[in-house]
């Protein structure tokens, strides 16, 4: 049985919010020559999707990654092309953990056929459908907000120093997203009492910079949560309810931040 690539569900309001991490399904062929270590899945954005369970209510529409980012990482060019130059990476087609940890059997990593296989299969059907429901939003309401979710360990040493503030804000320097928007959907995060930042370690990802362009009326912001925010303590990823009813308003009112900051700037308020 084949497993969709993604799940999507249209919204009303002219926002679409992109889970491309939290996708645990990995192909027999694929699993069948990961490393046991590599069959946890620890890289994954655990739960992001069900942190964000107020996204109908808001109007929002969704697009949630099935495959793992082990199977092909989605807010990556599909060129490969280093984000952040000089800094230890993952790759579009992973082949190391986060933590540098091999992937692979030894001999068993992927060819460039197979590499360019999955892109055709995984990466560029998610992309797609995220094209035309960004196109299709900006053909509703004259403008497309576009909101990519992410989480990570809040200390992974191999990726950056010390340990990572809770909110994790990313414009690409402002270049894809207007500073107004941006600026206020910080602070409210700044008045969360959560530790947060713009433009700190993680600036946006491949679909964060690809697709934010405010002068076609096109505005994209990444958020990367620290997991310790919603993740309980273990072994076993799951999400603790306590920090979680802490969390879920803060992402709540930035979420709506995002969208009346747009509405006012468009006139649609």
């Amino acid at each position: 049985m084949t497993l969709p690539i993604f799940t999507f569900r249209e919204g009303t309001a002219p926002l679409l919010i992109s889970f491309p991490h939290v996708g645990i399904q990995v192909p027999g062929d694929i699993a069948s020559r990961l490393l046991p270590e590599a069959h946890g899945l620890l890289d994954t954005d655990w739960h992001v999707d069900l942190l964000y369970d107020f996204a109908a209510e808001l109007g929002a529409s969704t697009l949630v990654a099935a495959y793992s980012r082990y199977v092909v990482d989605l807010n990556r060019p599909a060129d490969d092309a280093n984000l952040y130059p000089g800094q230890a990476g993952t790759g579009l087609i992973p082949e190391v953990m986060f933590d540098g940890t091999p992937l692979y059997l030894q001999g068993q990593g992927p060819n460039e056929a197979e590499k360019g296989a999955r892109v055709a299969t995984y990466w560029q059907p998610y992309h797609a459908q995220l094209t035309a429901e960004l196109d299709r939003l900006k053909d509703r309401h004259g403008y497309a907000l576009l909101w990519d979710a992410h989480s990570i360990a809040a200390e992974v040493p191999r990726l950056f120093d010390g340990r990572l503030p809770d909110l994790n804000l990313g414009s690409n320097a402002g270049a894809s997203c207007a500073g107004s928007f941006a600026g206020a959907v910080f602070q409210v995060a700044q008045a969360s009492g959560y530790s947060a930042v713009l433009n700190g370690r993680f600036k946006g990802g491949h679909i964060t910079r690809h697709y934010g362009r405010p002068a076609e009326h096109v505005h994209a912001l990444q958020l990367e949560l620290s997991q310790d925010t919603h993740l309980a303590p273990g072994l076993v990823p799951s999400l603790d309810d306590g920090r979680c009813s802490r969390l879920r308003p803060v992402l709540r009112q930035m979420i709506a931040t995002f969208l009346s900051s747009a509405a006012a700037h468009y006139g649609t308020a």
